[in-house]
């Protein structure tokens, strides 16, 4: 008894710990003081700045814009590698299981280096390009993994009836796999859109001048903007991201992962 009246103890401080200051800052977003000291008054005075912040606005269309494309992209991608290693399976298969697990295990420092030191023995200029070229290299393994557990799941028979009543490959494709994976493929590129808009560490040092996102330009608020106003902006990603949270998790549900 004593043992889970710890548990239960560990569990709600570890839950406080977690959201406690997710809950002060969205309460400071509303606060009147200009430097989120002390509570002076409700207002939406810092959501209305927002509006008439055009560099912000222009970080926040460039996140978008990226998440868009690289989550698209590590989707098709991802699909066929999964399609891949479910079909194949031989040593050249497990060496690309390697390949696609290692960004998931490696440090985000350590890959933000990697990927700099190539696109600079490339000769390749730091821009949004370089920016989409490292967040579809990122998001390839987590969609892959994602769609590959759900092939997993497949009945083979349901294949093997398909063919035995005549259906060519691709018919089997558009009639019965892809639909079987269209709720984990959706889940995929929701993950991969989240991941993209919300990374900073890889994005920091692959970033060009004059292709700022918004994380790095909240970063640089924090460095020498104005409190309220990243409390403001940041209660709204949170908002955001937890919509597309929400209905990730309620794929992977349906899907089984």
């Amino acid at each position: 008894m004593r043992m889970v009246r710890w548990a239960r103890l560990t569990t709600i401080a570890a839950f406080a710990f977690l959201y406690i200051p997710v809950v002060i800052l969205v309460i400071m977003s509303f606060n009147a003081s200009r430097f989120g000291g002390t509570w002076e008054g409700g207002t939406l005075e810092w959501y209305r700045r927002l509006l008439h912040e055009p560099t912000l606005w222009h970080a926040c269309l460039n996140s978008f814009v990226i998440a868009t494309y690289s989550s698209l992209c590590a989707t098709t991608l991802g699909v066929m590698a999964a399609i891949a290693l479910h079909r194949y399976h031989s040593p050249l298969q497990r060496l690309h299981l390697g390949l696609l697990v290692a960004p998931l295990v490696m440090p985000d420092v350590l890959m933000g280096i990697c990927l700099l030191s190539l696109f600079i023995s490339l000769q390749i200029k730091l821009s949004l390009l370089t920016v989409f070229l490292a967040h579809t290299t990122f998001c390839i393994s987590y969609v892959a993994l994602i769609v590959r557990s759900r092939l997993d799941m497949l009945d083979p028979s349901i294949i093997e009836a398909g063919r035995d009543l005549g259906a060519s490959s691709f018919q089997l494709f558009r009639k019965v796999i892809f639909p079987f994976l269209l709720p984990s493929i959706i889940a995929g590129a929701l993950f991969a859109f989240t991941l993209s808009l919300d990374d900073f560490v890889i994005t920091f040092f692959v970033v060009g001048p004059g292709a700022t996102t918004l994380p790095v330009y909240v970063y640089s608020m924090m460095k020498f903007g104005s409190p309220p106003l990243i409390n403001a902006l940041s209660t709204i990603l949170l908002a955001f991201t937890a919509v597309v949270t929400v209905l990730y998790y309620h794929l992977t549900e349906e899907v089984g992962i």
